[in-house]
């Protein structure tokens, strides 16, 4: 079945399944997507003494890419309710091109700082094709649909983390951009390939009616408070190791190299199992006791993660438990929402991820200035006592969802 046929197939929900060659496709260009995010991370002390800022202000290299993010989200998302999305995913796809090379050629700490919000602006792509690949499936298929997509979603943040050393290490910190410029760029041109020229779907509503249905969510809705909550500590947690992980990997008594941090990233391999396993358990109804023992998981990372003058196995076994934990509450997260409210996948994405965006910011902010004022040791007390708010905040919400179990299984 091809993605034309499953688009006009949206509204009657009789599909039943997403064909996999189409999530691969997703999967693929989304990944793809948020490794432009990522990138960054490993590689802040390289930009920080090309460009002569000091480590601690190179976090708001992240910042700025989350907030562009969440501009974004608010301002583009939407459009997939009013715009064919063959003509929205390619534009954004050519766009992140564009600004790849800017962020690959940048002289100066402001035209770096304007390339990489135009990145995070951008790449909220990635959550069109999320919405996407729940729209064209049927019901009792959407977890496994959006667990599919965040597991190229995942292996993209897996590939940044680890590519992006190794590379530069070898060459510059700016090949790396260049080069996913150019794989973005054959992404954008796969998608053009694949989806549909024409809109199958009525649109009614306008533009800033649209937005302004956004705010309604985020105002009216207790489901989406709860989930964005979470998504707020989930993903400020994950701010605050990666911000600082590089910083303390290389520094003494570690020393490791640029490639050697590089291959950290691969510890993240654990988050593609939990993307989709919390994908399938949603399905079945228990997307919330995903979350629960996700949440308990992040908690306890934090411990191994903390043992830094252990042998560097137990880094790996935090790294991974961290990713896996995280992954898992992020597609239990969205199943719930999408069900809750499938009238209105996009905009409840979008209204969700913006608290996304905000947590990995302020995690990356946060996290560099734990690591100037106490090291290593402070960064894993912060992100543990994140990790614990999360646990606690959802087991302080868990009687009410309960009661919202009609609505939303799980």
């Amino acid at each position: 079945m091809t993605i034309q046929q499953s688009v006009a197939l949206n509204d009657m929900a009789v599909m039943p399944a997403l064909p996999r060659r189409t999530l691969l496709l997703f999967a693929l260009t989304s990944g793809l997507s948020v490794a432009n995010i990522y990138y960054s991370q490993p590689l802040i002390e390289n930009i920080a003494r090309d460009l002569g800022m000091s480590p601690v202000f190179a976090g708001v290299v992240v910042t700025v890419t989350q907030f562009g993010y969440a501009i974004g989200l608010l301002f583009l998302v939407p459009l997939a309710e009013l715009i064919n999305h063959r003509r929205l995913i390619v534009g954004q796809l050519l766009l992140s091109a564009l600004a790849l090379v800017a962020v690959g050629i940048a002289s100066s700490v402001t035209v770096l700082l304007l390339g990489f919000a135009m990145i995070g602006l951008l790449a909220v792509v990635i959550q069109i094709l999320v919405a996407l690949a729940a729209a064209v499936s049927s019901p009792s298929e959407q977890g496994r649909a959006v667990g599919a997509v965040t597991s190229g979603v995942a292996l993209g943040v897996i590939a940044a983390r680890s590519i992006a050393g190794p590379l530069a290490a070898l060459t510059s910190w700016r090949t790396v951009f260049v080069v996913s410029a150019a794989l973005t760029s054959l992404a954008a041109y796969a998608m053009a390939n694949s989806l549909p020229r024409r809109s199958t779907l009525g649109k009614t509503r306008s533009y800033w009616t649209l937005l302004r249905s956004v705010v309604t969510l985020l105002l009216e809705e207790r489901l989406l408070h709860v989930r964005a909550g979470l998504a707020l500590l989930v993903f400020a947690a994950f701010g605050v190791l990666w911000s600082s992980l590089a910083l303390e990997l290389s520094a003494a008594p570690l020393s490791l190299s640029q490639a050697a941090i590089g291959l950290f990233g691969f510890a993240g391999v654990a988050g593609v199992a939990g993307a989709a396993s919390a994908g399938l358990l949603a399905d079945r109804g228990w997307g919330q006791w995903t979350t629960g023992i996700a949440l308990t998981l992040m908690f306890l990372a934090w411990w191994p993660l903390s043992r830094n003058q252990l042998p560097l196995w137990t880094l790996i076994v935090g790294v991974g438990a961290l990713d896996m934990g995280g992954q898992a509450v992020h597609v239990a997260s969205q199943s719930l929402l999408f069900r809750a409210l499938p009238q209105a996948r996009n905009r409840i994405l979008a209204a969700y991820m913006l608290f996304y965006s905000v947590g990995t910011g302020v995690g990356a902010l946060a996290s560099t200035a734990a690591f100037a004022w106490s090291g290593w040791r402070g960064v894993c007390q912060l992100g543990a006592a994140i990790s614990a708010t999360a646990l606690l905040f959802w087991a302080a919400t868990l009687r009410e969802s309960r009661r919202n179990r009609v609505v939303s299984p799980g």
